[in-house]
């Protein structure tokens, strides 16, 4: 491995605790197992997650329940429209020196000197203070008056957001976007879920969650992510996934014809790193053209972005996804 040698058994042992996330997770949140382990591959990326969904459904409880199972330092901001970039990353302060009587400026880090920080509605605050999160989540640091301040590790963001066709949000600018590695949609639970949930939280039953995985856990976590195997031809595929989306150079149909920008290049590595993690999360150490696919509408969805004739068709980017992957040929190889 990267830095540290791991043991087969400690590899066994790393993958039974992510399960136990997982079930951890469950005791509180009823259904949404798949955009719990979205998260989770973000988490083992090492980059930071999006959920998008109507107000109700649990995301907020999601985000501190899966906190909850992880021995880290966790933070909760509420965006408003009054947030601002000094009640995130921090402000100095005047203070006096009791023996010299001398006054200087003194740093107070401000909430995202965290491992887990949840930002909370953040489509509710202005751009501004929303940028205020740019390098953080980009640089993993802080830069303050000349001074850099590096935030712990591991750091990650996990957001959540209101639809934007919703009164009183703010789009989120195309650059901040592209730094969440995955935009994840929280959608309604079913008929069975949601009868479960009336069941749970109308009734006097307390659920105790435990912390399963320590800050050195998710860190060899990350490394051995980055482990699993991917066969040339994925990696192929996945530049052709990438370059498909860009419509001055396109083949593809639905992307000629309803997208304005395509995917950057920090496309490619998310959906490689998100389809290792989604192997590695299924025990496996090395990745599918299923993986690649998995992920693609993740990775894909905030960083394509649609013209007037998609609006005016009602076209979604999760459909021009689709009908890129189905344009797209499949690689040809028996390791895939």
């Amino acid at each position: 491995m990267s830095d540290q040698t791991i043991s087969a058994q400690q590899v066994s042992e790393l993958q039974q605790k992510l399960s136990l996330v997982q079930d951890e997770v469950g005791k509180v949140i009823v259904g949404q197992q798949d955009v719990v382990q979205q998260v989770l591959m973000g988490m083992l990326a090492g980059g930071h997650c999006l959920l998008e969904g109507v107000p109700g459904l649990a995301k907020t409880l999601m985000v501190s329940s899966l906190a909850q199972t992880l021995d880290l330092d966790f933070t909760r901001v509420q965006f408003t429209p009054d947030l601002m970039p000094s009640d995130i990353i921090g402000t100095e302060i005047l203070e006096t020196d009791h023996d010299s009587g001398k006054r200087f400026f003194k740093f107070q880090q401000g909430p995202v000197f965290t491992n887990l920080l949840l930002a909370d509605e953040i489509n509710r605050t202005p751009p501004k203070t929303q940028a205020a999160l740019l390098e953080a989540m980009q640089e993993k640091k802080v830069s303050y008056a000349g001074h850099s301040y590096a935030l712990p590790k591991p750091f990650f963001v996990l957001a959540t957001q209101n639809p934007v066709e919703q009164s009183g949000t703010y789009p989120l600018p195309e650059a901040q976007l592209d730094r969440f590695l995955l935009f994840i949609r929280v959608g309604y639970p079913s008929a069975e879920e949601e009868i479960e949930i009336l069941r749970r939280t109308t009734s006097n039953v307390s659920t105790h969650i435990n912390a399963v995985l320590q800050a050195q856990d998710i860190i060899a976590l990350q490394s051995l992510v980055r482990e699993v195997e991917m066969a040339e031809p994925l990696l192929d595929y996945v530049s052709r996934v990438v370059r498909a989306t860009r419509p001055e150079t396109s083949d593809v149909a639905a992307i000629t014809q309803f997208v304005r920008w395509g995917a950057g290049p920090r496309a490619g590595q998310a959906l490689t790193l998100c389809a290792k993690a989604r192997a590695f999360l299924q025990g496996r150490f090395a990745v599918t053209v299923d993986d690649i696919k998995a992920v693609a509408h993740s990775v894909l969805r905030h960083r394509i972005l649609l013209n007037f004739q998609a609006e005016a068709d009602n076209m979604q980017s999760d459909q021009v996804i689709d009908a890129l992957l189905q344009a797209l040929s499949l690689p040809v190889s028996p390791l895939v």
